[in-house]
C-alpha cells in the first residue's frame, strides 16, 4: 500500500483544505514536516501474530513509531487511559463521570503540568514530543479516526500517565465518600471527633452479624442467592525468577504474569540505534515497557502491601476569613481553591463548578468522626516516568538498581533476572519512613506533627533479595516473608508499614511448585505458572464433607448430597475443563463467601480460614445446596464440568465487553486467584447469561529465558487488535485458555519467516 501522507499527497490534501475553507484548524507546515521526518525514520514490522515490532535510529523515533502502532490497534483505549489521567472522562461519557475526574483534578492541573514538562531534562522533554507526533501524526493520517475528546495531544499529557499499574494510588481514594463531602457546601465541624490512628489505639469495634443470624432465620435449606458478580477479583499478578543453579540452562529465568483487566496492555518490541530494545506488555498510550524484558534484564511488577498513602483527619474550625485547622500550637488556613469540571449531555457541554480544600498534607477527600480527611501521596510525575523508562533499557543488576534509586515506582514490588545470571526482590519502592507508634492503616491525627512523613527508606531499608541459595523467588502481592522461602526477609526487621499484606493462597501455591521442581526449563516455568491445584479447597473441600459427617441420618440432605459429597471427597483440589468437583466447589465456596464474609471483616480474620474453621457447619450445607439446586436449574445438571461454564469470550473491542450465552466462546479450566490459581481467571454471570465470562486475570504471561541469546515464550488475552475482523481480534484466544505460550521473535532472525507486514508510519 502508498504511504497516506507523502509530499505529493500532503500537498493534494492541503488544497482540498483550502478550497473548504478549513486549512486553518489542520497541524501547522512545521508540525507536518517534523511528522514527516520522524516517520520518514521508523520502521515498524509487523508479526504473524499481529505484534508489532518499532525500531528506529534515536529513542526518539523509536517513540514516535511506539505510539503510532499502538493508536492502529486501539486508538479509543489511549484516548480514555489519558482522559481520566486528566480528570475529562466526563467530557466524553457524562455527568456519571463527574467524580473520578473531580478526584484525579484535585491532584492533576495542566498547568502545574506543563511547568513540570519545561523544567524536564532535556532528553525527556524529547521522548514526550515524539510521545506527542506520534498520536497527532496518527489522526492526521487516519482522518476516518474521531476522537472522543482528545484531538490533539500536548506532551506534557504524558506526564499525566506517568506509572502503569492498572490502578494507581489516587484510585484507592473513595468516590462514594469524595461525593458525599463535595455535595454541599463545606461545614466546620459542630464537635471535634477523634481521629482514628492515634498511637496506643486499636481498630474501632464493630457490630458482629452474619451466620448465626442468617442461619436463625434461614435454617440450613439456603443461603444469599449464589451472586459471583458481589466478589470482587483479588488484585495484583505473580512474578518468579529462577537462578542459573536452578536451571536446566545453566541462565535465570523469569516469569511476568500480570493480572489485570484483559486488553489493558498491548505486546509490542520497541528498538532504537541508542541502546533501546525493549519487549513486553505496554499500557496503552504509554511509551514504557511496564512489564517485560530487553536483551539483558527483565522485570515483573506486581501490587505492594507497602503503605504509599495515608490519610490525615484533620481539625477544621470556621473563621470570618474562612477555615483553618489546626497544626501543633497554630492555626493555619486551610486553601480553597475552585475546580471546574466539564461534561457532555444531550443538548452540549456543560460545566460542575468545586470549591475544594487542601491543607499540607494533602487534598481533603471526605469526613469522618468530625474531621475533614486530607490524604498525602507522591505527587512526582518527572521522576515516576524517567524511572519507568530508564528502567527499560538498564543492563546490569546495578543500573537496575540505580532506577529503583529514583524511588517512584509507588504502589509496586519488582522481580527481576539478567543475563549475569542475578535475580532479585525489590520491595516497594515509595516507602516513608513513619513514627511506628501510630496504625497508619487508618487517619492519623494530622494536628499531631510527630504523624509527618520522615525521609523514604532506601532500597536496603526495605525487604530485599538478591540471588537466594533457595534457587527461586517469588511474588504474589503476598507479604514478602516468604519470597524466597528460609532466605527472605524476617518480618520482625520491619516496621508494619512496610507491607500490610499477608500471605495468600496464590503464595502458599507458589511456593509449594517452586519447591518441588528443579532443573527449571521454559516448559517446566510456564507448568508451574498454570499448575491446577487450588490451595484454599485443601481447608475447605474437607470443611464441606466435615459438615456433611455431621448431619444427622434423618436430615434430607443425607441423601440428596451424598454424591456431591462423594464427588468432593473424591477430588484432588486440581481445577481443569473437564472437572465437576471445580464446579461445585468453586460455586459452593462462592456462595458461602457471600453468606459469611461480614463475620471475618468484624473479627479481622482471614477470610478463607474462618470460611474452613468458623463458619457454621448448616452453612456449608446451605451453600452446597443452594449451588445444586441453581446448577440445576441453569445447566439440567449439578454434574456440569468447569470448563462447559467458565469461558473466555470476545464479540466487540468494546471496553466493556458484552457476553452472550449463544455466542462463540472458549473453556477455561483456571479459575479466580481467590482459590489458589497461579494462573487467574476472573470470571462472573453478566445481565442475560447463565454462564460464567473472564474479564480479568491472565492478561499478557511470558516466560523469559536469559543468556547470549535470550528465548522466550508468550501469550495474550484473545488479541492484539481491537478491531472485530481483523485476524488478530481473537487469535491468541487459544492459546490464552490452554496456557499454550507461543515463540516470541525477540531477534531479528527470529522475525524471518514471521512477518506479516513491514511499513512506515502513515502508511495504509
Amino acid at each position: 500500500m502508498p504511504r497516506l501522507a507523502s509530499s505529493r499527497q500532503l500537498a493534494l490534501f492541503l488544497a482540498l483544505l483550502a478550497l473548504t475553507g478549513c486549512a486553518g484548524s489542520g497541524p501547522s507546515a512545521e508540525d507536518r514536516e517534523r511528522w514527516e521526518a520522524r516517520a520518514a525514520a521508523v520502521t515498524i514490522t509487523r508479526d504473524d501474530w499481529g505484534i508489532p515490532h518499532i525500531a528506529g535510529p534515536t529513542d526518539a523515533d523509536a517513540v514516535f513509531g511506539m505510539m503510532y502502532a499502538q493508536a492502529e490497534d486501539d486508538f479509543n483505549r489511549i484516548e480514555v487511559n489519558f482522559l481520566n489521567s486528566q480528570g475529562r472522562l466526563a467530557e466524553a461519557e457524562g455527568e456519571s463521570a463527574i467524580w473520578r475526574d473531580l478526584r484525579m483534578k484535585l491532584f492533576i492541573h495542566p498547568d502545574t503540568m506543563r511547568a513540570r514538562y519545561a523544567s524536564s531534562p532535556d532528553w525527556l522533554k524529547t521522548l514526550m514530543d515524539a510521545w506527542a507526533d506520534g498520536l497527532n501524526y496518527y489522526l492526521f493520517t487516519h482522518p476516518e479516526v474521531q476522537p472522543r475528546v482528545l484531538t490533539r495531544f500536548e506532551p506534557w499529557m504524558a506526564l499525566t500517565f506517568s506509572e502503569g499499574s492498572i490502578g494507581g494510588d489516587i484510585e484507592s481514594i473513595s468516590l462514594r465518600e469524595l461525593e458525599k463531602f463535595y455535595n454541599e457546601p463545606a461545614v466546620a465541624p459542630a464537635t471535634a471527633g477523634t481521629a482514628g490512628g492515634t498511637a496506643a489505639e486499636g481498630p474501632a469495634p464493630r457490630t458482629r452479624r452474619g451466620s448465626e443470624a442468617q442461619v436463625a432465620t434461614a435454617g440450613i435449606r439456603t443461603v444469599p442467592v449464589w451472586a459471583p458478580y458481589e466478589l470482587k477479583e483479588p488484585s495484583g499478578s505473580n512474578g518468579f525468577a529462577i537462578t542459573p543453579a536452578n536451571s536446566a540452562s545453566g541462565h535465570a529465568l523469569l516469569l511476568i504474569n500480570p493480572h489485570t483487566s484483559f486488553f489493558f496492555r498491548e505486546e509490542l518490541q520497541v528498538t532504537s540505534g541508542e541502546g533501546l530494545n525493549a519487549y513486553g506488555a505496554v499500557t496503552w498510550g504509554q511509551f514504557f515497557v511496564y512489564q517485560g524484558f530487553n536483551d539483558r534484564t527483565g522485570w515483573m511488577h506486581t501490587s505492594s502491601g507497602a503503605d504509599a498513602i495515608d490519610e490525615y483527619a484533620e481539625t477544621v474550625t470556621a473563621k470570618e476569613a474562612g477555615f483553618v485547622y489546626q497544626y501543633g500550637a497554630e492555626e493555619r488556613p486551610v486553601v480553597a481553591e475552585r475546580i471546574d469540571v466539564a461534561f457532555t449531555t444531550d443538548t452540549g457541554m456543560a460545566t460542575r463548578t468545586f470549591t475544594v480544600y487542601r491543607t499540607h498534607h494533602g487534598p481533603v477527600v471526605r469526613a469522618a468522626d468530625g474531621k475533614w480527611i486530607a490524604v498525602k501521596l507522591m505527587q512526582e510525575p518527572v521522576k515516576a516516568l524517567t524511572q519507568s523508562y530508564t528502567r527499560t533499557k538498564a543492563r546490569s543488576l546495578a543500573e537496575f538498581r540505580a532506577s529503583m534509586d529514583l524511588h517512584t515506582n509507588s504502589s509496586n514490588n519488582t522481580i527481576y533476572a539478567d543475563a549475569d545470571g542475578h535475580i532479585a526482590y525489590f520491595h516497594a519502592n515509595f516507602v516513608p519512613k513513619r513514627d511506628p507508634r501510630f496504625d497508619w492503616r487508618r487517619p492519623v491525627d494530622g494536628s499531631d506533627p510527630a504523624t509527618e512523613w520522615g525521609t523514604l527508606h532506601t532500597v536496603d531499608e526495605s525487604p530485599l533479595v538478591i540471588d537466594p541459595a533457595s534457587g527461586w523467588l517469588y511474588n504474589t502481592n503476598n507479604w514478602p516473608y516468604t519470597a524466597a522461602g528460609a532466605q527472605s526477609p524476617r518480618r520482625t526487621a520491619f516496621p508494619g508499614y512496610m507491607d500490610y499484606n499477608l500471605e495468600n493462597p496464590r503464595g502458599v501455591h507458589a511456593m509449594e511448585v517452586l519447591g518441588r521442581t528443579t532443573g527449571f526449563t521454559l516448559q517446566r516455568l510456564i507448568d508451574a505458572a498454570y499448575d491446577s491445584h487450588l490451595t484454599a479447597f485443601d481447608a475447605l473441600a474437607p470443611a464441606f464433607v466435615q459438615a456433611y459427617d455431621r448431619l444427622p441420618a434423618s436430615a434430607p440432605e443425607k441423601a440428596t448430597l451424598r454424591e456431591v459429597i462423594d464427588t468432593l471427597r473424591a477430588w484432588d483440589r486440581r481445577s481443569g475443563i473437564g472437572s465437576v468437583a471445580t464446579t461445585v466447589a468453586v460455586l459452593a465456596g462462592e456462595a458461602l463467601w457471600t453468606a459469611v464474609r461480614a463475620d471475618p471483616e468484624a473479627e479481622g480474620s482471614d477470610l478463607l480460614a474462618f470460611m474452613a474453621t468458623k463458619s457454621q457447619p448448616a452453612m456449608r450445607i446451605a451453600a452446597l445446596d443452594t449451588v445444586v439446586k441453581q446448577l440445576t436449574a441453569d445447566f439440567g445438571s449439578w454434574k456440569t464440568p468447569w470448563g462447559e461454564i467458565n469461558r473466555f469470550q470476545r464479540l466487540t473491542g468494546d471496553i466493556a465487553q458484552p457476553f452472550n450465552d449463544s455466542g462463540p466462546s472458549l473453556p477455561v479450566g483456571f479459575t479466580s486467584s481467590r482459590w489458589g490459581s497461579l494462573a487467574a481467571f476472573g470470571a462472573r454471570t453478566w445481565p442475560g447469561t447463565k454462564k460464567l465470562y473472564g474479564t480479568l486475570g491472565n492478561s499478557f504471561v511470558a516466560v523469559v529465558e536469559f543468556g547470549d541469546t535470550l528465548r522466550a515464550r508468550a501469550v495474550t488475552a484473545g488479541g492484539l487488535n481491537s478491531v472485530p475482523g481483523s485476524a488478530h481480534f481473537n487469535d491468541q484466544a487459544a492459546r490464552y485458555a490452554k496456557g499454550d505460550l507461543r515463540e516470541v521473535y525477540f531477534h531479528p532472525w527470529q522475525l524471518e519467516g514471521h512477518t506479516e507486514r513491514t511499513y512506515k508510519p502513515g502508511a495504509r
